[in-house]
């Protein structure tokens, strides 16, 4: 499955720098990089018909991982204005 939609990589292209820099020096974020690749995996499994999941627990784990992300993209974004 190395081909797994959705990754933080994949959802800011242009920002790679400042998620590693984050991921290397930023315990918060590092936490939830590894909760939201967690979450984006599980979903990935379901969507693939790997893994069987109630349309109710896709639907939360989606949600799940949008939060994640608007918390990821608000540090980015924090970054970027500090810098």
């Amino acid at each position: 499955m190395s081909n797994t939609p959705h990754e933080l990589g994949a959802e800011f292209p242009e920002d790679h720098e400042i998620l590693h820099k984050l991921k290397l020096h930023n315990a918060h974020f590092a936490n939830l990089s590894v909760r939201y690749h967690t979450v984006n995996r599980d979903i990935h499994r379901i969507e693939a018909e790997v893994e069987a999941a109630s349309d109710e627990r896709a639907e939360e784990l989606k949600k799940e991982r949008l939060r994640l992300l608007d918390e990821v993209a608000a540090l980015i974004a924090r970054e970027k204005t500090a810098a």
